[in-house]
């Protein structure tokens, strides 16, 4: 196994001379309990990176093509890289604090149905992959060490959507395993449904778990912390979908509007470390994050909203901060967030990559 390290900070630098490193200076800011972490960033580009979340700088590169989202699991990473064709895969890697290892990869096909894998997610024991233009879920089989055994199961999605553009064929965007590991949901975005399957024994009855509005076209999904309530961000209608979840059962409870001007571009959904507030990026028109409150009962209440740079299709929020990777500026913001509001501040620090689209920051 080959090690791969990246250290050529000034390469960055160069590559977008506009922009600076500064986030060390920020996150030395009294106002700032953040002080340390890694912070991994996947691309539409050449690989991802781990940056040192204190200092800014760039600790190492894992090469490999359009690595669109990662899942983080103790050392391991895991990242699908995102193409059109059979050449789409997952890759696992050995994050050892310097640099990456590479622990080899699968398709995400058979080869057809894995193209343009676009999430990844893992509890340790399976691997799951939402292909979204092959339009199923891909799960694995993880071997000791972390790499990832042979394809297992390749489950088909659906449609049914009224938009004959975007959901005349199946897709999938996301995938996540419920909080009590019995069941695996994943979002049917043309069928505009929740699909589960359950993985206690053998991968085994797929149906689905919730339907959803006409023309919601879900994308991600969310389970709180204390694993009572889903939520569930509509790209087409721009809504998030508030569940109630026991024993496999989901119950819809609300559905709140997020974007105001129908952009049909909703992206990314987080809840704040303690849980009180909810955050979604929305792309395409008035860009930027919604923010709301929420209750004990798990519902939401608009609280604001924060315009960002071009397409933020990702971000991450910690207790005092929100990262987000706006693919079309090349650039991650960061921005301040006030605990007690929940609302955030445009800092002006700039972190410089390729076409970002994912970040994830490990304490």
């Amino acid at each position: 196994m080959k090690r791969l390290l990246f250290r050529a900070l000034g390469s960055l630098l160069s590559w977008a001379p506009a922009c600076s490193l500064m986030l060390g200076l920020l996150l030395s800011a009294p106002a700032c309990s953040q002080r340390q972490g890694t912070l991994f960033v996947g691309t539409y580009s050449d690989g991802f990176y781990a940056l040192d979340l204190e200092s800014g700088e760039v600790i190492a590169k894992a090469p490999m093509p359009n690595p669109s989202f990662l899942a983080l699991h103790g050392s391991k990473v895991y990242a699908v890289s995102e193409m059109p064709d059979s050449t789409a895969s997952v890759y696992a890697w050995h994050y050892g604090g310097n640099g990456f290892t590479y622990l080899g990869s699968q398709p995400t096909g058979l080869p057809q149905g894995g193209e343009d894998p676009c999430y990844v997610a893992t509890d340790g024991r399976l691997l799951s992959v939402a292909n979204y233009s092959g339009g199923t879920l891909a799960l694995y089989p993880l071997q000791e060490g972390g790499g990832i055994g042979p394809l297992d199961s390749l489950i088909v999605s659906g449609t049914g959507g009224p938009d004959l553009s975007r959901q005349d064929k199946p897709h999938v965007h996301c995938t996540v395993f419920t909080p009590d590991g019995k069941h695996l949901l994943f979002s049917e975005f043309s069928a505009d449904a929740i699909g589960s399957v359950d993985i206690t024994g053998r991968i085994s009855n797929y149906r689905i778990a919730a339907r959803l509005p006409a023309d919601f076209g879900p994308r991600h999904l969310l389970f709180d912390a204390p694993g009572t309530h889903l939520y569930v961000i509509g790209e087409l209608s721009g809504d998030v979908a508030v569940f109630d979840y026991r024993d496999g059962s989901l119950t819809l409870r609300q559905v709140v509007k997020a974007d105001a001007v129908n952009a049909r571009g909703a992206a990314d959904i987080h809840l704040s470390p303690d849980g009180k507030y909810l955050y979604a990026s929305l792309r395409l028109l008035n860009d930027g994050i919604a923010i709301f409150s929420v209750a004990a009962d798990g519902t939401l209440t608009s609280q604001g909203y924060q315009h960002t740079g071009p397409h933020p299709r990702n971000f991450c929020i910690t207790k005092d901060l929100a990262i987000v990777a706006c693919r079309d500026s090349d650039q991650i913001e960061i921005y301040r967030r006030n605990p007690a509001t929940g609302l955030l501040q445009d800092t002006g620090h700039r972190i410089c990559i390729p076409k970002p689209v994912f970040v994830a920051l490990q304490p």
